[in-house]
This record gives C-alpha cells, structure tokens and sequence, in this order.
C-alpha cells in the first residue's frame, strides 16, 4: 500500500449527500434565520415584452419578520380584526366629519337650526 491509499478513504467510508438531520431542525433553522425567495417571469413575443411578473417570498418566523421589519399582517383588516377594527372607526370618524360639514352647510343655506 502507498501513502496515497491511507490519505483518501474509499469509497465504502464516504458519505455523500447532505448531512444528517430532521427535517424539524430544518426547519426551525428556516425560520430562525429567514429565507428568501426571488424569481421573474417574462412573456415576450417578437421581442415585444407582454408581461413580467415578479416575485418575492419571504418564508420567516413572526419574529424573524418583525426583526427584518416586515409586519402587513398587523395592518390587513382581511388578516386582522384588530386592523378592522381600527379601519372601521377611522372610516366611521371621516363619515361623521363629512356629516357634520354637510349639515353646517345645510343649516347656513337654509338658516335652520338643529
């Protein structure tokens, strides 16, 4: 035997592949860390471009999206009730305020009084 045959392991000794682990911790390092997700599509036709789609996707934890900023779901009145709520209240200020103007103007017009 040389030298050579002691340095490599053959290959009944190597492993290939990724190494070993659950796909739990897979997955809790994913959304741990964060992982992005970035592609385009395009439709062109006689070098005449009809359509581009880009997309973006962001597979994190809540926290781990918060940490990078990313916080919609909060401020979607489809995803919270909290955000209905809220969009609700304000739409309901802005209806009175609206009111209010439209009966002052009323009243000025016809000198009514409420």
């Amino acid at each position: 035997m040389t030298d050579l045959d002691h340095r490599y392991p053959g290959p009944e000794t190597q492993s290939y592949g990724p190494p070993s682990g659950s796909l739990a911790d897979l997955l809790e390092r994913v959304l741990d860390k964060g992982i992005v997700i970035a592609g385009d599509i395009k439709i062109d036709l006689l070098d005449i471009e009809l359509l581009t789609i880009r997309l973006r996707l962001f597979i994190a934890s809540v926290d781990t999206a918060k940490k990078a900023g990313i916080d919609w779901w909060e401020t979607d009145p489809a995803l919270s009730s909290r955000a209905a709520r809220d969009a609700l209240a304000e739409e309901n200020a802005r209806l009175r305020e609206r009111l209010d103007a439209l009966e002052g103007t009323a009243e000025e017009t016809t000198g009514a009084v409420r």
